[in-house]
C-alpha cells in the first residue's frame, strides 16, 4: 500500500494507510508492507517519484506481490504508467471501495447502483493499453463489470451507463411510492463512520437481523424496522450505508435513493465508534458527507457505541464534556439502550405539540387517523361532538387540522 504525505501529516498518512489496510482485509487481501512519501504534490505521471517506483517494484518482486494499492484517486495516465513500470495490477482506494461494494451487494438496488458507479469509475480509464486486464481471471478491483467492460468501447459503456441511470430513477420512483406511506410515522435514521455498529445497534432495537460484522462497509442496502421505544412511542428506524473518508463523490451519487432513507428521516443517530482513536476525524468525516447530503440542520443524537472497549475512563469524561447531550452505550453488550430510547424519545418530543379538536359524531375515520398519528390526552363523546386533547408531531399538524376543519 501506498501514501503521499502532503498536506497531510505523517500520522494522518499513516492513520489513512491502516483504515486502506482494514479495506485490503474486507476485499480479502494480505497486507504485506505500507509505503509512504514526503512530496507537496503527487507525481503527475507516476503519482509517487520515479525512485519510488522502482523501490516499490523491488519490493512487489521480492514479495511476489500481486497488486499495489494507493491510497488516492489515480488518474488514467498514472495508473498506466504504473501499471507498465511495476508489471504488476495497480488500484487506487476508489476502485478498492468498489470492489468491496460489488462483493457486498445482494438486492437489485444495490447492484445496479454498484455497478454504475463501477462504470463511471471505469470510463475515463479505459484505453487500448489496459487491454492486458482481459486475461486476468479475477482478483481485487475486478469483481462486478469490471472484467468484461473493458473489453467493450465507451460507446457501449455509455448506453449501459444510461440503461442504469433509468432502472435507478425507477427503483427510486417505487421507494418514493414506499416512503409516502410511512410519512406520517417518526423516522430516525442511523448514520456514521463504517464499521461504527450501526447495524449492531438496529438489530439491538428491532431484531432486525442485519448482517454485523467486525469489517468495512459490512450493511450497503437500506432496512427499514418498527421500534417501540415506549407504549405510545413508536418509531421506524432505517439503516443505510456507512460513510468513510475520501469516500468517492461519484459513489455518493450513485446511492441516492438509499440515502433518501437519511434526507427524509426527523432525527439522525449519529452512531460512533468511542474506542477508536481518530473518533473526531470519523465524526468530521460523517460531518462532511450529511452536509454534502444536505441533511446537517436535522435534529441529531450522537451516540457513542462500543463503550466497553474504551480502556481509559478519561476518554468517557472528556466527550462527555464536549458532547454533553450525547449517549453512551455498547449495543453488542446491551448497555444503556435504556438511557438511548429516552435520550431518543426526548429529542422527538422537542417537536411534538398539543391539540385540541371538537369533531362531528359521525366522524369515526377522523379519529381512527388522529389515533394512529397523535398521542391522545383525552377522548370525551358529548351531545356536541368529539372532543380530543393530543399530541403530536408537527410535521403531522396540517393534516389532522385540514380533518378538523368544517
Amino acid at each position: 500500500m501506498v501514501g503521499v504525505t502532503g498536506q497531510a501529516t505523517n500520522w494522518e498518512v499513516q492513520d489513512f494507510l491502516t483504515e486502506l489496510e482494514l479495506l485490503a482485509d474486507t476485499a480479502g487481501a494480505a497486507v504485506t508492507d505500507k509505503i509512504t512519501q514526503e512530496r507537496r504534490t503527487p507525481d503527475p505521471a507516476t503519482y509517487v517519484g520515479k525512485g519510488k517506483v522502482q523501490e516499490i517494484a523491488q519490493l512487489a518482486e521480492r514479495r511476489k506481490s500481486d497488486l499495489v494499492i494507493f491510497d488516492d484517486d489515480l488518474s488514467a495516465s498514472q495508473a498506466r504508467n504504473l501499471e507498465r513500470e511495476l508489471k504488476i495490477k495497480v488500484l487506487d482506494r476508489s476502485g478498492l471501495i468498489l470492489h468491496i461494494f460489488a462483493t457486498r451487494a445482494k438486492s437489485a438496488e444495490s447492484k445496479a447502483q454498484v455497478e454504475l458507479a463501477q462504470l463511471e469509475y471505469l470510463l475515463p480509464r479505459l484505453t487500448r493499453q489496459w487491454t492486458h486486464l482481459s486475461k486476468q481471471k479475477g482478483g481485487i478491483g475486478t469483481k462486478g463489470p469490471g472484467e468484461t467492460q473493458i473489453e467493450t468501447d465507451r460507446r457501449l459503456i455509455r448506453t449501459r451507463i444510461s440503461t442504469l441511470h433509468e432502472k435507478i430513477d425507477r427503483i427510486d420512483r417505487q421507494r418514493e411510492t414506499q416512503r409516502k406511506g410511512r410519512r406520517e410515522a417518526i423516522r430516525v435514521s442511523l448514520v456514521g463512520y463504517t464499521n461504527a455498529g450501526k447495524s449492531t445497534l438496529m438489530n439491538a432495537l428491532s431484531n432486525a437481523g442485519v448482517l454485523a460484522e467486525n469489517r468495512l462497509f459490512a450493511t450497503l442496502d437500506a432496512t427499514v424496522r418498527s421500534v417501540q421505544l415506549t407504549a405510545n412511542k413508536k418509531i421506524l428506524l432505517s439503516d443505510t450505508v456507512g460513510f468513510i473518508r475520501k469516500l468517492p463523490a461519484h459513489l455518493v451519487a450513485s446511492f441516492k435513493s438509499t440515502l433518501d432513507e437519511v434526507r427524509e428521516a426527523d432525527v439522525l443517530l449519529h452512531v460512533v465508534d468511542a474506542s477508536h482513536l481518530t473518533l473526531v476525524e470519523q465524526m468530521a468525516a460523517v460531518h462532511t458527507t450529511l452536509a454534502d447530503l444536505g441533511v446537517l440542520d436535522k435534529p441529531t443524537l450522537i451516540v457513542f457505541n462500543k463503550m466497553d472497549l474504551v480502556e481509559e475512563r478519561g476518554v468517557i469524561r472528556s466527550l462527555q464534556t464536549d458532547f454533553p447531550d450525547s449517549v453512551f452505550i455498547s449495543a453488542e453488550k446491551g448497555i444503556n439502550l435504556s438511557g438511548l430510547r429516552d435520550a431518543l424519545v426526548e429529542v422527538i418530543e422537542r417537536h411534538f405539540v398539543e391539540r385540541s379538536v371538537t369533531l362531528p359524531l359521525d366522524a369515526a375515520r377522523a379519529v381512527a387517523y388522529i389515533h394512529e398519528v397523535a398521542e391522545m390526552i383525552d377522548e370525551r363523546y358529548e351531545p356536541d361532538g368529539i372532543h380530543l386533547r393530543f399530541r403530536l408531531a408537527e410535521k403531522n399538524l396540517d393534516s389532522v387540522e385540514r380533518l378538523s376543519r368544517p
